[in-house]
């Protein structure tokens, strides 16, 4: 039977990516002895797409090319040459903004806090604790071959904006990754220049004692309050245009894992009470199940068309009881078995 599918132009729901940092992925390549321009061709990375300052990948996607990138350079700590070679412009305007704040800290935060500007992912969103000098990120799971650079990147990326500004090489106390060790300790502890726990339960820095409150070598006063209020500016138009409907969809994917969330807890969630998350859902024409559908099929079409997840994983992730409830949900959807469907795509080469 043939599977309905939804517009193929439509948003990734598992998230996207700023050009911006393929780019350093692309110089990570190059600064290994290899020609970038091999990758840029084979996932369609043309002149055009690389130079729009708000182009953007999916993760998926940007997942494959880092994955290939790896394979290509030889190099499994790929991540960290890009963390290196990442600078704070390569953030746009948060990395402005971040760059001239008055201390390390605060510009780590100002990096954080503007996140969306360049990326986004179903998990949900990095965050910052100035009191705690501790920063931490979400990337896509469960892990494999295809995103530890993903963690690896962003946490070099921080860690080389502190030494930048702050003008000292150890800046770190400690670093966490949640995926399990790949045998590379030594490599990770001697560029963070500090212990490294592999399998923990979040992917953080924990900032050196005093870095936090480093004045920036970089400070400047009149021109962080310009590109602040550019951020503000942007970060309102990105959010200005989401409903209460779009509310509900960004927060339920990190919520998903192995049991759906109440109708109580996303309202919660979004500052709401269950009774006034409904009404404005009612107004709308829409109500919390439908919601939770719409957004599990979205997934679910994501993760099988664009991972290689099994489908007990995935079915862990959208929050079912295991993998037959899962099965059953993506046939009312689509018309089809999951498995099947998944091997129509990778026959026809979809995206």
């Amino acid at each position: 039977m043939t599977p309905s599918l939804p517009n193929p132009k439509r948003r990734n729901t598992l998230g996207d990516i700023s050009t911006l940092y393929v780019s350093v992925l692309l110089r990570a390549v190059q600064a290994e002895g290899q020609d970038a321009s091999l990758l840029q061709q084979q996932f369609g990375l043309g002149d055009t797409l690389m130079t729009s300052a708000d182009a953007r990948i999916s993760i998926p996607r940007y997942m494959r090319l880092g994955h290939a990138a790896i394979e290509l350079t030889g190099n499994p700590a790929l991540g960290l040459t890009m963390g290196a070679m990442t600078r704070a412009v390569d953030a746009g305007n948060a990395g402005f903004a971040a760059m001239t704040a008055a201390t390390t800290g605060q510009a780590l935060a100002t990096l954080i806090r503007f996140s969306l500007l360049n990326s986004r992912n179903s998990r949900g969103h990095p965050s910052m604790d100035l009191a705690d000098a501790r920063a931490q990120f979400y990337s896509i799971r469960p892990y494999n071959a295809f995103n530890y650079f993903v963690v690896d990147s962003v946490l070099a990326s921080w860690t080389q904006l502190l030494r930048e500004l702050s003008g000292q090489r150890r800046v770190l106390e400690r670093v966490t990754i949640e995926y399990p060790s790949q045998g590379l300790e030594s490599t990770f502890e001697t560029w963070f220049d500090c212990p490294v726990l592999f399998g923990a339960s979040e992917n953080a820095l924990q900032l050196a004692p005093g870095i936090s409150a480093l004045r920036s070598l970089q400070a400047q006063p009149a021109t962080h309050r310009q590109r602040i209020a550019e951020c503000e500016q942007s970060l309102k138009r990105i959010r200005e245009g989401w409903s209460i409907k779009d509310r509900v969809k960004e927060k339920l994917p990190p919520l998903l894992e192995s049991a759906p969330p109440t109708l109580g807890a996303i309202a919660a969630e979004l500052g709401l009470t269950p009774w006034t998350l409904q009404r404005q859902l009612a107004e709308q024409h829409s109500g919390y199940r439908e919601l939770l559908d719409e957004t599990r099929r979205e997934l679910a079409l994501d993760y099988i068309r664009e991972t290689h997840l099994s489908l007990a994983e995935i079915a862990w992730l959208l929050g079912f009881s295991g993998p037959a409830a899962f099965h059953k949900a993506y046939r009312r959807w689509f018309n089809t078995p999951p498995g099947e469907h998944r091997r129509a795509v990778r026959q026809t080469g979809s995206e």
